[in-house]
């Protein structure tokens, strides 16, 4: 593990944190380097593709007012503002202003150009009215510029990968830490707790699902977060209740030891035996809805253990090392040995499989959507431009862009984890 002391400069001047180490190993790896500045663009493009790539003004000023129609577009989709009276979401285009910023991509990624259908090249003939209005990556067969598809595909891309990413750590992270810190002796809690814990767990996990889904594919969807939410909050209320209850008699107040690093193990190779890529299409399969967060969740809850794995191993050796036996000398409770002195020395095996699981969710995903599955019609992603180039081989734009922007994003992400590896790791 890099030192966890400071040590002196050759030079004996300076004084050099962990970090500035860090950041000396990784800066000599240019491959690593040059992927982080460009997963640092990319994130830039998604973040701003509102205002890259739209088909309403970013400043309009008509008949006397002014207008900001995308910052507007945002707060309606937030309940915050509405639209003015007689100016709808699809008349920003056909209005006489007064002055007008466009976007530097004058169309959204769904925005039909019926004069610029059937794959019109990026070096052929269009019909526009002038070269602002140019596709200057393309369109697809019915009139999308290729452009502002792939910025929102970038958006997409990053979204899954994030996600997916997020739900994996949160799992791996605790599932680990648990396992490798109490073994199979080390945890022991009340029948009472145990018995509360075991009813509970299922029911809150069960409402979140129903609430989450309820909110997702009905009209009154802030209800149905709302009850969720309601009955989540009873749901808890009522556990403690019973808890304090059964604690009332010394059977229920019996200790029981829970064996978490075997069950943990055991949990993981379970979910290690499923194949992934079935389970994907079985479950989007008989989803009512597709939508591409199923496929976010998806693929989080199944790129945990791998991360839970790497903590584990890290964890067992931490809890022999000096200073966490001094903190369990000195009284320290175990959340606090855990979480202070444990958990941050523990996670340099996760930076890393967490950016090789980025590379994994965006490729997955790119995969899913170029098959047709799990994403709804309107969204664009890369997958599905690449999907399109088979429907017309002359329409070479469709393959190469999509192509070169997964291969590129997925590169990256591997390089990036290389340089990681390499930097984190002190025998290198």
């Amino acid at each position: 593990m890099i030192g966890l002391s400071r040590y002196r400069q050759p030079t004996g001047e300076r004084l050099r944190s962990p970090g500035v180490l860090f950041w000396r190993r990784f800066k000599t790896n240019q491959a690593a380097l040059w992927s982080l500045r460009f997963l640092a663009l990319l994130a830039l493009i998604a973040l701003l593709s509102d205002f890259l790539a739209n088909d309403k003004p970013l400043y309009a000023r008509y008949e006397g007012h002014t207008y900001f129609p995308v910052l507007l577009e945002y707060g309606e989709k937030l309940g915050l503002a509405s639209w003015p009276e007689g100016l709808t979401a699809d008349r920003w285009r056909t209005l006489e202003y007064d002055r007008v910023l466009w976007p530097p991509i004058p169309y959204a990624a769904n925005t039909l150009d019926n004069a610029n259908m059937n794959y019109r090249s990026p070096f052929g003939a269009q019909r526009v009215p002038s070269w602002r209005y140019r596709h200057w990556l393309g369109t697809d067969k019915i009139g999308r510029d290729v452009a502002a598809g792939m910025i929102a595909g970038a958006r997409i891309a990053l979204l899954v990968g994030f996600i997916a990413m997020s739900i994996a750590a949160s799992l791996g992270i605790f599932l680990g830490l648990i396992a490798g810190y109490y073994g199979d002796r080390g945890f022991q809690r009340s029948r009472a707790w145990l018995l509360v814990v075991v009813l509970s767990l299922p029911l809150a996990l069960f409402w979140m699902v129903v609430a989450i889904r309820g909110a997702w594919q009905q009209t009154f969807g802030d209800f149905y977060l709302l009850m969720g939410a309601s009955l989540l909050v009873g749901l808890l209320a009522v556990a403690w209740l019973l808890y304090q209850a059964l604690s009332l008699w010394p059977f229920w107040r019996k200790k029981i030891i829970l064996p978490l690093d075997t069950l943990v193990m055991r949990l993981i190779e379970i979910f290690q035996s499923i194949p992934t890529l079935l389970l994907l299409l079985g479950t989007v399969a008989v989803l009512s809805r597709p939508s591409v967060y199923y496929v976010m969740i998806i693929i989080g809850l199944l790129s945990w253990p791998t991360l839970a794995r790497f903590v584990r191993a890290e964890v067992l050796k931490i809890r022999r090392l000096n200073y966490v036996e001094a903190a369990r000398a000195l009284g320290y409770s175990d959340r606090r040995v855990l979480w202070r002195h444990v958990l941050p020395n523990a996670l340099t095996p996760v930076f890393i499989a967490l950016a090789f699981g980025f590379a994994g969710a965006v490729l997955l995903e790119a995969f899913l959507s170029f098959l047709g599955i799990g994403v709804a019609a309107e969204q664009v992603t890369w997958g599905q431009l690449l999907q399109m180039s088979r429907n017309s081989f002359s329409a070479w734009w469709l393959a190469i862009f999509p192509g070169l922007a997964i291969f590129s994003t997925v590169l990256a992400f591997n390089l990036l984890g290389e340089g990681l590896s390499n930097a984190l790791d002190p025998e290198r």
